[in-house]
Order: C-alpha cells, then structure tokens, then sequence
C-alpha cells in the first residue's frame, strides 16, 4: 500500500508539470546475502519506479522531493529530501540468543548533480523508525554507458556508518553472551561497495533490468563474533515499462 501511494503522489506531481514525463515502473525478486552466521539470505519481491521531474523522484525504491536546485537539457543538480528502506537485520530465532535486529526506513537531505552521463550523489540519513537510532553518510558516483543494445550504469559507493549504527546491527549487548560470544561494542566504520544496474530493451517501452551489487562491510562489523562474511551481495531482476504520462 505504501508504495501505491509513493506512486500516486509522483503521479499527481507529473500531472501538474505542463511538460510530459517519463516514467518508469516494474516488480521483480531481490536478493540479498547476510553476513551473519547461520543466516538465510534475504529474498522478497520489490517494486521498481524511476522518475525525475525536477520537483520529485524515484530511484528505485528510494523517493525524494527537491527544495532547492536546476535541471536542464545536459546537466541537472539539486537539493532534496529523501527518504529509503533499510533492508538489514535478523530475526530472534536467526542467532541463539540474540534479540532481534529490525529492517528500517531512513530518510534525511541528499545532493545530486548529473552532467552528460557522469553523476554523483551525497546523501545524510537518520533512522526514521527509531530501530538503529543514528545515522550513515553515503557518497555514490556513476556512469552511464550504452553498449550494443545494453545500457550499463556503473558505480562506486562509500558509506560511513555511526557507531550507533553498526552497534545496533552488529554489536553484541552483555545480555547476549553465550558461550564464547562476548559482549562487543563497535566503533564507526566505512562500507565501500560497487554496483551496475543492467538495463536490455524488449520493445520501446518493456525491457529487462538487473541490479548487480557487492558491498565490503566495514573492519567493525567484520570482527563481530555473530559475523563470518566480510561482503554482502545482491542483487534484482525485473521487467520494466516506461511510458510517459
């Protein structure tokens, strides 16, 4: 239902532009690997939406409103609230005795700029749930390229993560030790990942896309006792469609 409504409200902001937009929706499965021990890899459906009109957008599953910024014919940038779901954690039943570590949304202020087919974006987010109750700071630089009848979308990703956030997802609480796992209380640390999304036309409006994404999670998270992965890989297929409305 939440995301019907994401739709809807880009939907209305389209309609009050004079000028028509494009946009992109599709669904498809995703998969995520978790570095715990003895825990299964994430698996769920996932709605695809891609639209930027200057005033809203949608990457994703991620949806932002600009405040301040400028968007012409080969170059764009902008200020903009934002605001994504945070696709972490495990279940009580997942590590003998541990609590459980929720999922979670995390929204906050995000800069973008794009010129020709290079792009950058910088995004500050806060748990808007309460669940990890910090914050990370991600950087993400890409280009798009066209190859055959393929469109690639490379990029780099670095993220700082509190030490609020990798104690929530990570750490170990005095309450938690068993055995050998000793309580562990992380410091902050950096994440660094890659990515490429996949983008093959069927027709002029209905094509495939395929999210690739391996991420390093950071020395903090890695010398936790639950954890015995130091990288996390996912990973989307859909079908998209885009149209203009």
């Amino acid at each position: 239902m939440k995301y019907f409504l994401i739709l809807l409200l880009i939907l209305s902001v389209a309609n009050a532009q004079e000028k028509k937009q494009k946009i992109t929706i599709g669904a498809g499965p995703y998969i995520q690997t978790q570095p715990y021990n003895n825990v299964d890899d994430i698996l769920l459906p996932s709605p695809v939406i891609f639209f930027d009109n200057g005033v809203a957008y949608a990457r994703w599953t991620r949806i932002g409103i600009y405040f301040y910024g400028d968007k012409q014919e080969d170059y764009s940038w902008g200020f903009s609230l934002t605001a994504q779901p945070r696709i972490y954690g495990y279940k009580s039943s997942d590590i003998q005795g541990m609590d459980e570590r929720k999922t979670s949304w995390e929204g906050g202020l995000a800069f973008s700029a794009k010129t020709d087919k290079a792009y950058i974006e910088i995004m500050a987010l806060t748990d808007m749930l309460d669940r990890h109750e910090s914050w990370i700071l991600k950087t993400e630089v890409g280009y798009d390229f066209e190859f055959a009848n393929f469109s690639l979308y490379p990029s780099l990703i670095f993220i700082y993560q509190s030490s609020d956030f990798i104690n929530y997802y990570y750490g170990v609480k005095k309450s938690e030790e068993l055995g050998t796992r000793k309580e562990y209380i992380p410091n902050e640390g950096f994440q660094v990942g890659a990515q490429t999304y996949i983008k093959y036309p069927f027709t002029k409006k209905l094509s495939a896309l395929v999210n690739l994404r391996v991420d390093k999670i950071s020395k903090e998270a890695t010398n936790s006792p639950i954890v015995n992965d130091d990288y996390i890989y996912s990973g989307l297929l859909s079908l998209i469609y885009t149209f203009q409305y």
